[in-house]
């Protein structure tokens, strides 16, 4: 059996068929407000070029609300230094752009370089 996804007890066909104020009623109280108070000049564009087909939009709008139209999409969201493609899933629906690319990465420490202390160059055989 095929697992059917939902959003707050609503499907995916659903949330489509919704407005974004119905929608918005769904949301955290945080996003509610942000939706109640209306996108940004940018936020607006970033729709537009999504309704309008394109296949890759790039945007440094990390503070987007992913909605239901979005789902299946390839967005290039800014983490600082560069876009990182991201393709849209129903699960992200609801979070923000920002909390699906990291700003930072992980430290992979490797063996001491130049300047180290003695001891810390001393590793032992076994």
């Amino acid at each position: 059996m095929a697992r059917v996804f939902t959003y707050r007890g609503k499907t995916l066909e659903e949330l489509k068929k919704m407005s974004l104020d119905e929608f918005a009623e769904l949301l955290t109280s945080r996003k509610r407000r942000s939706l109640k108070r209306g996108l940004s000049y940018e936020q607006k564009k970033l729709l537009e070029k999504l309704r309008n087909g394109k296949t890759y939009v790039k945007t440094k709008k990390r503070d987007m609300i992913i909605l239901p139209e979005m789902v299946g999409k390839k967005i290039g969201v800014y983490n600082g230094k560069e876009y990182v493609p991201l393709e849209i899933t129903p699960e992200m629906i609801g979070l923000y752009l920002g909390e699906m690319v990291m700003t930072r990465k992980e430290v992979k420490h490797s063996s001491p370089g130049m300047g180290a202390t003695r001891s810390s160059k001393f590793v032992p055989l076994k």
